[in-house]
């Protein structure tokens, strides 16, 4: 187990939220709700994330994805927010597709984070590595992705020797690493640590949103249910305050039955939880998209309650 980094107590943590895209019963996106949800989350003091896999990026078209990236670029008012660049469904050089995307998105006043496809990620190493300096080189600052299958089938977890090349390109400063695996995370967090310290790696890990403790930020979906309490709890770590931890339990019950098999339909939990937060009007899905049982919304019920009290001032 030598591959463990130290716990890092009292250290300030980084945080990024995915954004639900909330939908009207009749298939359209809920613009309304989702500027509420936005709003929200950089009230709390957490980086927006959009067009990410809880925005349903697989799911839209290009067109949609503009839409969204244009309205987010017009409510930020120079806050920061991150943007996926997703090109699975874009014909054309996938190199030049990322590059394109990435700069429209820095244009906007976003970060880029380079969303796989499975153009990408059947490349050989080389040609990946190469890939990620080409579109790198046009960014002042790009965020990379690991994605695991679970999420979704154009996903993959890089080998340690790729991740050791991407760590020496100069402007991509930080990955997002969903392989839902602590071993593998931990590896990178020891990789990192003695060969660029100032790199970040963007837990994705939504079943063990306690990596933070180890020296991880956060790139979540979970924390689009309640980012004010993923910032309350971040606070609490900050200050060396023990409520962290109860708060970090209760957060992390809720991941435990959002993002059960099939995980992708964590997305129709969390529609469930907003809405019975009063963040977004329907709890619908878009065309595509599977669903939970509605007996769910019950044991999302008790861990709501649970935790407003726990963020209550």
């Amino acid at each position: 187990m030598s591959s463990i980094p130290p716990i890092l107590y009292q250290r300030p943590i980084k945080g990024i939220s995915a954004v639900l895209l909330p939908w009207k019963p009749n298939s359209e996106i809920d613009f309304d709700s989702y500027q509420v949800g936005l709003q929200r989350t950089w009230k709390a003091g957490l980086t927006p994330a959009i067009n990410m896999d809880t925005g349903y990026a697989n799911l839209l078209s290009p067109q949609q994805r503009n839409e969204v990236l244009l309205l987010v670029a017009q409510l930020a008012s120079e806050r920061p927010f991150v943007a996926g660049a997703f090109v699975e469904d874009l014909q054309g050089e996938v190199v030049r597709n990322y590059v394109d995307q990435c700069v429209s998105i820095q244009e906007s006043g976003g970060t880029p984070i380079l969303f796989q496809s499975t153009r990408l990620t059947q490349l050989p190493r080389k040609q990946l590595v190469d890939a990620y300096r080409k579109v790198a080189k046009e960014c002042d600052e790009l965020l990379g992705f690991e994605l695991g299958k679970m999420f979704a089938p154009f996903g993959e977890i890089y080998d340690l020797d790729t991740f050791r090349e991407l760590l020496s390109i100069p402007t991509l400063t930080g990955i997002k690493h969903s392989s839902l695996s602590r071993e593998q995370e931990w590896q990178r967090l020891k990789i990192k640590n003695q060969e660029r310290p100032e790199f970040r790696i963007y837990t994705g890990n939504d079943l063990a949103i306690d990596m933070v403790q180890w020296g991880s930020d956060y790139l979540l979906g979970l924390s689009a249910f309640y980012p004010e309490a993923f910032a309350l709890r971040d606070k609490y770590w900050a200050i060396g305050d023990a409520r962290f931890y109860e708060l970090n339990d209760w957060l992390q019950y809720l991941g435990f039955i959002a993002f059960r098999d099939p995980v992708p339909e964590y997305k129709h939990n969390c529609a469930m939880f907003l809405k019975q937060r009063g963040v977004i009007a329907h709890a619908s899905l878009p065309d595509g998209a599977t669903s939970r049982p509605d007996s769910d919304n019950a044991l999302l019920e008790l861990i709501r309650v649970r935790l407003d009290t726990l963020v209550k001032p």
